[in-house]
């Protein structure tokens, strides 16, 4: 069951325990200060955690989020929560990735969203997960998302 978001955060300044599960996950939005302007906003999680749902072993990410806002902002608290409640999840790295862009692009409607999922090896291969919502809105500017592919140790 998905929570409705509020225009008011109810977690933020208080004590919340992590979610059990991204669906049971409130991820809450604020409206945006600046609807008229377009400009880029990026969460950059370099220690995502989930599970393998087969082995039930730890799975690591870096997580690159870029967005165009348009009149809604996601609360960074409740994102880290939402993302953090993944510790518990068994899902496949694809999953994973894209189940946060849909969920990010419900709650928002942004603009454009963009998500990279650069996953560490499993099973000796990386994978790596990439997804867009369209092409990018004329005029704003997006940066590399400065995650270099990974080498092992060479």
């Amino acid at each position: 069951m998905t929570r409705r978001p509020s225009a008011t955060p109810k977690q933020l300044g208080a004590h919340v325990p992590l979610p059990e599960s991204p669906e049971k996950a409130l991820l809450e939005r604020v409206p945006n200060p600046h609807p008229d302007l377009r400009y880029l906003a990026r969460f950059a999680v370099p220690e995502f955690t989930s599970l393998c749902p087969i082995t039930g072993q730890p799975d690591f990410a870096h997580l690159v989020i870029d967005y165009v806002p348009g009149r809604w902002l996601v609360e960074s608290k409740s994102l880290k929560l939402y993302l953090g409640s993944f510790r518990n999840k068994g899902s496949f790295h694809e999953d994973c990735t894209l189940a946060i862009a849909k969920r990010l692009v419900g709650l928002l409607a942004p603009r454009w969203l963009r998500i990279g999922g650069y996953w560490y090896p499993r099973g000796g291969m990386p994978i790596d997960v990439f997804w867009q919502s369209g092409p990018v809105p004329r005029g704003v500017w997006v940066p590399d998302q400065g995650v270099a592919p990974y080498r092992g140790r060479g």
